[in-house]
């Protein structure tokens, strides 16, 4: 667990780096967590205390690198600390808190997701750890992970259910910027998927047409009998 010494003199957030410049093997790696951090955008668009970190370093001790998550989830921090710059990266000890979930996407080499990273996670009291591997068939693409007693317990079900955090993570196969695949989404305590920006966009287009259906219906039937709409109206 981290502990955080007032006495020390330690660098603000702008003062480090903002990832470890490592490339991404995959598009995956950065649109799995861009899109369950648009997906919080919608559903949590009233809450303030709330901050989901794409591809930043999480420093945990100024003399060390960072550690960086595809996407990782605080809780109990302010969503903007600068409405201009926005974060420049995560220090802990800055924050006061330490990610309540944290993921990584695996679409090429292993990067010790399921030794070395998962280990530090632990060691920092990440609670929740999920790791994505869309390659894999023999096992599931998705294991997610909680903290018990400091270390980590896999959680079988799809989608997992953390109350800590008030959502369910988990997989099934949909469209997202036109492409037809499994992603990775938010989901209620009744295992109900939430809808994707794009999704709510499509449904309220849906909404509309199919009220202006109605309502052409509802004129021609109105003709029909001898009666101008437009004199209703």
């Amino acid at each position: 667990m981290f502990n955080y010494d007032p006495k020390m003199r330690w660098p603000s957030a702008e003062d480090l780096p903002d990832s470890d410049d490592t490339p991404v093997d995959n598009e995956l790696q950065d649109l799995i967590p861009s899109l369950l951090k648009a997906i919080l955008a919608l559903l949590w668009a009233n809450r303030m205390d709330w901050f989901f970190g794409v591809d930043m370093g999480i420093y945990y001790n100024s003399q060390s690198p960072p550690i960086v998550p595809d996407g990782f989830l605080s809780l109990g921090v302010e969503r903007f600390v600068d409405e201009e710059e926005l974060r420049a990266s995560y220090a802990i000890w800055e924050e006061k808190k330490t990610p309540i979930f944290a993921l990584e996407v695996i679409s090429g080499t292993y990067r010790g997701e399921f030794t070395t990273k998962k280990a530090k996670y632990a060691e920092l009291g990440v609670l929740y750890y999920a790791v994505y591997n869309p390659r894999r068939r023999r096992k599931p693409p998705l294991e997610v992970y909680r903290l018990v007693d400091g270390a980590y317990e896999y959680l079988p079900e799809n989608p997992v259910w953390m109350p800590e955090i008030g959502l369910g993570i988990g997989r099934e196969e949909g469209t997202y910027q036109g492409i037809r695949r499994d992603w990775l989404y938010w989901y209620d305590e009744q295992g109900q998927r939430f809808l994707t920006p794009e999704e709510l966009v499509r449904e309220e287009r849906e909404g509309r047409l199919q009220a202006e259906r109605r309502a052409q219906m509802l004129a021609e039937r109105l003709r029909s009998l001898g009666l101008d709409p437009d004199s209703l109206i």
